[in-house]
């Protein structure tokens, strides 16, 4: 039977968000919405919403603005457009059979939107991709809870499946580790570092399988016990990229970056970014190469945050060459892994 009269795939390709504009109050918006997430902050709501909105929200928003601008392009924001672009050529991959949509778990182009376009087309089934490689509660699992809530409330439900992670995706890897090797040709590198965006460690516990989580050695190998543990997925990510660019594992870090200050002081993944490269030029690490594994598109955290603040913190402490890794965004070798991915599912 032909896929018109079956209905195509419905495809949801989602990621994070971003504010619709760089000033204060689309911002504010973005970020009231963004951190009062009870999977974001895993505060009770009584707690976190006016402690959010009330105090930290208003103090954060204008501070985020300014750096937002820095950010912005004549497209707008990059991890909007790098989506948009992404979905297009996903489209032109997988053909009539499929209909791709994209969406964004805060803010705008909404999940809700993507999903009644699929709704609309009467797709005979959904599948749901976050870009989100490595799975944490407070993203993929997030975007997971977003659309099994709206899907929820329609009267007929297709199919849905969720492609929950890709740490080890073959065509992922090997697209990050093709644009690692263009810079390598440029430049001899002393040491190569993956930052990854740092969650609070007791996310990590809290979805330990059997108490396996120890925030130590249990993530030197990935397994059916620590398969949704997202600092094992970071580690397992560093092996495989690795191994794909011929590195010893002496010539590698994995860091986390991110973290959000916060008045409780607890602790989050470890060893953070910030504090392991202000280190490296008394070691003789002059010359370092930076990896956003956790990220798929160019965004504040990996333009700004680590091409930016940490080469400026690595160049301080007597560092000579900082340079970061471009992300994925549509590079057509990603188009293929994402579209293969789809396919497989």
């Amino acid at each position: 039977m032909s896929s018109s009269n079956q209905g195509r795939i419905g495809v949801l390709l989602v990621n994070l968000g971003t504010p619709d504009s760089p000033q204060t109050p689309d911002v504010r918006r973005y970020l009231n919405e963004f951190l009062t997430d009870g999977r974001v902050v895993d505060m009770p709501a009584a707690i976190r919403y006016p402690l959010f909105r009330g105090l930290v929200v208003p103090l954060r928003a204008p501070k985020s603005a300014k750096i937002y601008q820095q950010l912005w392009t004549e497209r707008g924001s990059p991890l909007l457009f790098h989506g948009l672009d992404l979905k297009q050529k996903v489209q032109d991959q997988l053909g009539a059979d499929y209909l791709v949509a994209f969406g964004m778990r805060y803010q705008n182009p909404s999940i809700e939107s993507a999903l009644q376009e699929l709704r609309d087309a009467a797709v005979r089934r959904i599948i749901v991709l976050p870009l989100f490689p490595q799975y944490a509660s407070a993203s993929t699992g997030s975007v997971q809870e977003k659309v099994m809530d709206l899907v929820s409330k329609w009267w007929i439900v297709p199919n849905i499946s969720f492609i929950s992670n890709f740490v080890d995706e073959p065509g992922f890897i090997e697209t990050f580790a093709a644009l690692g090797r263009a810079e390598m040709a440029k430049h001899d590198y002393d040491h190569f570092v993956f930052s990854y965006h740092g969650i609070p460690e007791r996310h990590v516990l809290k979805g330990s399988h059997n108490g396996h989580c120890k925030l130590g050695s249990c993530c030197a190998s990935y397994n059916k016990n620590n398969r949704y543990c997202y600092r094992a997925q970071c580690f397992e990510t560093s092996r495989q990229l690795g191994k794909a660019l011929g590195l010893a594992p002496e010539q590698y870090t994995t860091t986390f970056q991110s973290r959000l200050q916060s008045r409780l002081r607890d602790p989050w993944l470890q060893p953070y970014t910030d504090e392991v490269i202000k280190e490296y030029p008394a070691k003789g690490i002059k010359s370092v190469l930076a990896f956003s594994p956790a990220f798929v598109a160019d965004c504040l955290e990996t333009t700004i945050e680590v091409g930016e603040e940490f080469k400026e913190l690595f160049e301080e402490a007597g560092g000579q060459h900082w340079q970061l890794v471009p992300s994925l965004n549509s590079n057509p070798q990603w188009v293929e892994a994402v579209a293969g991915m789809l396919r497989r599912n």
